[in-house]
């Protein structure tokens, strides 16, 4: 990848879209080229994708295949997938040469199986064919995945004049030099080596004797997610992969951790509002419609019970008309507590932050909900009196709101944890999930509570 002009950043308006789309109108190959020049790639993907296909095609032909191998990799998914349709096997060879192996794996994976035989086939460099083809055989959301396999490695037999020259060679394919890594003769990982101390060595020194043996690494089958965590934690920019004979097999960069923490959480995100598969603006209403439907009609259900419990209460309707007036209120205070709860210890599983044992857990949140009820409870309690003038329903309106935010803070801190420790995505609990079972558990305890107190 090319390294970004930091002095050079360009705005995407309206009217350099319609001026590229002039240009390519006029076949003004020369404009074109010029205009792009000193665009970075990310800027001219993010022109194509406001492009039709066609004149991304032209454009993307037009310019040279180090560029366009780059741009391939920053445009929209849909985008790509009708751009690679329409270029030759022998075509997206070329650009996935120019490539470092992760994203060529990356590329040729999203290509009907057919196509990948007949891309690979197209790939001269007989190094660069076998590694992608090593990176295609791992599981897309393991380590194996999503490392990278130029790096810099060195045997701990060398000396430091010859793991200088050899360094060099090696830089050559490598975009960014993160570490310096150090392995023995039968390729395991024993350490890494400091830049520093290689340069203050003396030349004669052996890597053995200067070389750092802690060293981060991950398992070459480890979810894409640890490994996310691992770099956070200690602030990497890089981590050696390599297998369980701790053979060295690859790199993972920070770029790519960062792609992976924006789409993990993009999906949860969608799952805490409700949509239950990775979608995004632009797709197809059936699309939308599958990903929305199911926590809809979870909604759906929600409602029909809250309504069979208030039906089952409505002859005290007659006689206590006030109390539904604030069955809005109850059920509203419900969902909002459930919510909150819920995406704090969401946040915290996510961030390996959540410390101690779940009763510990549960009393912290009864204590915290009971506090925060109480007060609001206070407040409802003085406008119920002042309203109707009846302390008893006063009494019973916020008697109940307390014991609702204490039942809907302790179902949204549990649930999140029992779906944790069962192996399930806990951000599916924080959205229309928590909310509707806080809306019926919350109508339950309210009317409970009030025909306990007014005794109807």
């Amino acid at each position: 990848m090319e390294e970004v002009n930091d002095n050079i950043q360009f705005k995407i308006t309206d009217e350099l879209i319609e001026q590229v789309e002039q240009l390519i109108e006029a076949q003004n190959d020369k404009e074109i080229e010029s205009l792009f020049k000193d665009f970075h790639y990310a800027d001219i993907a993010e022109i194509l994708n406001e492009l039709n296909l066609e004149d991304s095609l032209y454009v993307i032909k037009l310019i040279d295949s180090e560029t366009t191998s780059d741009i391939l990799m920053e445009l929209d998914e849909d985008i790509r997938e009708k751009v690679l349709q329409n270029l030759s096997a022998k075509e997206i060879a070329e650009e996935i040469e120019e490539l470092d192996t992760d994203d060529a794996a990356d590329i040729i994976a999203e290509l009907p199986l057919k196509r990948q035989y007949e891309v690979i086939s197209n790939i001269e460099d007989e190094e660069h064919k076998a590694e992608i083809q090593e990176l295609l055989t791992y599981d897309e959301d393991s380590a194996g995945g999503l490392m990278a396999k130029e790096l810099v490695k060195v045997y701990e037999t060398w000396t430091v004049a010859g793991c200088i020259r050899r360094i060099r060679g090696q830089a050559e394919n490598v975009t960014r030099v993160h570490s310096v890594y150090v392995v023995n003769k039968k390729n395991k990982l024993i350490g890494r080596l400091s830049l520093k101390d290689l340069i203050t060595a003396k030349s004669d020194q052996k890597i053995a004797d200067i070389y750092i043996s802690s060293v981060d690494f991950a398992y070459v089958d480890d979810d894409v997610e640890d490994v996310a965590k691992i770099m956070a934690k200690y602030d990497l920019e890089a981590i050696p992969v390599v297998d369980r004979n701790q053979t060295l097999l690859g790199r993972i960069t920070i770029d790519d951790i960062v792609d992976v923490i924006r789409e993990e959480a993009d999906k949860d995100y969608q799952l805490a509002a409700g949509i239950s598969q990775d979608v995004e603006a632009d797709a197809s209403i059936l699309q939308l419609t599958r990903a929305r439907l199911p926590w809809l009609a979870l909604g759906l259900l929600g409602g029909v019970g809250a309504f069979l419990i208030m039906e089952g209460f409505q002859e005290s309707f007659a006689k206590y008309a006030v109390l539904f007036f604030f069955t809005p209120l109850i059920a509203a205070m419900a969902g909002n507590v459930g919510v909150q709860s819920s995406a704090i210890i969401v946040q915290g599983l996510a961030n390996d932050d959540v410390r101690g044992s779940v009763n510990s857990r549960l009393i912290k949140e009864m204590l915290l909900a009971a506090l925060n009820g109480t007060a609001l409870a206070i407040v409802l309690f003085l406008f119920v009196f002042l309203y109707n003038g009846s302390f008893l329903t006063a009494l019973a309106i916020s008697v109940s709101l307390i014991a609702v935010i204490v039942v809907a803070g302790l179902i949204g801190t549990f649930v999140p944890l029992f779906l944790h420790k069962r192996g399930i995505d806990p951000a599916i609990a924080t959205g229309p999930f928590i909310t509707t079972s806080n809306d019926i558990f919350g109508i339950l305890i309210y009317f409970l509570i009030a025909k306990l107190i007014l005794g109807f």
